[in-house]
């Protein structure tokens, strides 16, 4: 998935608390093939896949979502 993002005009963050992971994730250099982007292109639901935090455990951090 980290290619598919620039492939496809976004950035892309490579997520990982090790700085050498991070150069690593950002060392490699390739390019999908336009078959592997049909493949990976469906998978992209505009959803996040973490986890919904409610109101208690937003407060407990300390944090605030301004409404729109």
């Amino acid at each position: 998935m980290l290619w598919w993002h620039p492939q496809q005009g976004r950035s892309a963050i490579p997520k990982s608390a090790k700085p050498h992971r991070i150069a690593e994730n950002f060392a490699v250099k390739f390019e999908l093939s336009a078959d592997d982007l049909k493949a990976i292109d469906p998978l992209n639901t505009g959803k996040s896949g973490g986890p919904e935090l409610d109101a208690d455990a937003l407060e407990a951090f300390g944090i605030t979502i301004p409404e729109a």
